[in-house]
């Protein structure tokens, strides 16, 4: 089956289902400007100055940082927050919200990003989990407590050294806050506020349990596996059909359909698809 079947058998998934599951990983920023960290070279062509020091995106990505070297944790932490803040959602969210206005249908979010990108683009807080947490919330490092709040902070970064010049901090104790976001080697993290998301996200399927379903998935890779185990976790229902948009790993077997390119050329693709 060539490229433009496949958009076509796409779009016949996504008419004939009653709701969408949408799961993305970090592919599905590319196409907003947003870095490709995939593999150590993608981490520091991005970041240049962890190159110098050695440092993997599993290193950088560490809560010690915030324990040892807070202005240190936050430089790589604070310029990320800007970055996604300055960031502008490509073509393809919103195409994705049209179809589930056209066809009627309820749609729920699954992403392994960090970066508040679908909602940024429109989607409601309670139809998105976010697996690993968001960089817009915060809490505090120790903890002191179990809260978690909105990351309202102005974090200046001095980019040639990966410094935060400004440290954020808890309101509650007065310590070193930290990212809502589930790190590498983390022990720390606050979940509760993704385990909220993920009763709302199990109560949606749930209410579409043994209904036509279509997930599209987008830019999940195999290194870091959880949105692709939860696409084909779905996709074992026989009413579902999943839709693997992948430019580097796009297979998937049975009755699913691979698309071998990235996330906004896929989408527009099958947009036409819908269209016809």
């Amino acid at each position: 089956m060539n490229l433009a079947e496949s958009f076509e058998k796409a779009a016949a998934a996504i008419r004939n289902a009653r709701a969408l599951v949408i799961t993305a990983g970090a592919g599905m920023g590319v196409d907003s400007g947003l870095p490709d960290f995939r593999g150590n070279e993608g981490f520091w062509n991005a970041y240049p100055p962890y190159r110098r020091l050695g440092l993997s995106f599993v290193e950088a990505a560490n809560p010690r940082h915030f324990e040892g070297d807070p202005a240190f944790g936050w430089g790589f932490y604070g310029h990320r927050t800007n970055l996604y803040r300055a960031t502008v959602p490509h073509r393809g969210f919103a195409l994705l919200r049209e179809w589930a206005d056209r066809f009627d249908q309820d749609d729920f979010v699954v992403t392994s990003n960090v970066d508040g990108q679908f909602q940024k683009a429109g989607y409601r807080d309670d139809q998105v989990l976010e697996v690993h947490g968001s960089i817009h919330h915060l809490q505090c490092l120790a903890p002191c407590c179990q809260a978690i709040w909105d990351n309202r902070e102005e974090i200046p970064v001095d980019e040639a050294t990966m410094r935060a010049r400004q440290i954020p901090k808890c309101p509650h104790c007065s310590g070193v806050a930290r990212p809502n976001i589930l790190m590498f080697g983390d022990w720390s993290w606050l979940s509760n506020r993704t385990r909220g998301q993920e009763m709302r996200f199990d109560s949606f399927c749930a209410q579409h349990a043994g209904e036509p379903l279509a997930v599209i998935e987008m830019g999940a890779g195999t290194a870091i596996p959880t949105i692709r185990y939860t696409s084909e976790q779905l996709g074992r229902s026989p009413q579902a059909t999943v839709i693997r948009i992948n430019p580097r790993e796009p297979q998937i077997g049975g009755r699913h359909i691979s698309l071998p390119c990235g996330a906004l050329e896929g989408l527009e693709g099958i947009d036409a698809g819908l269209r016809r």
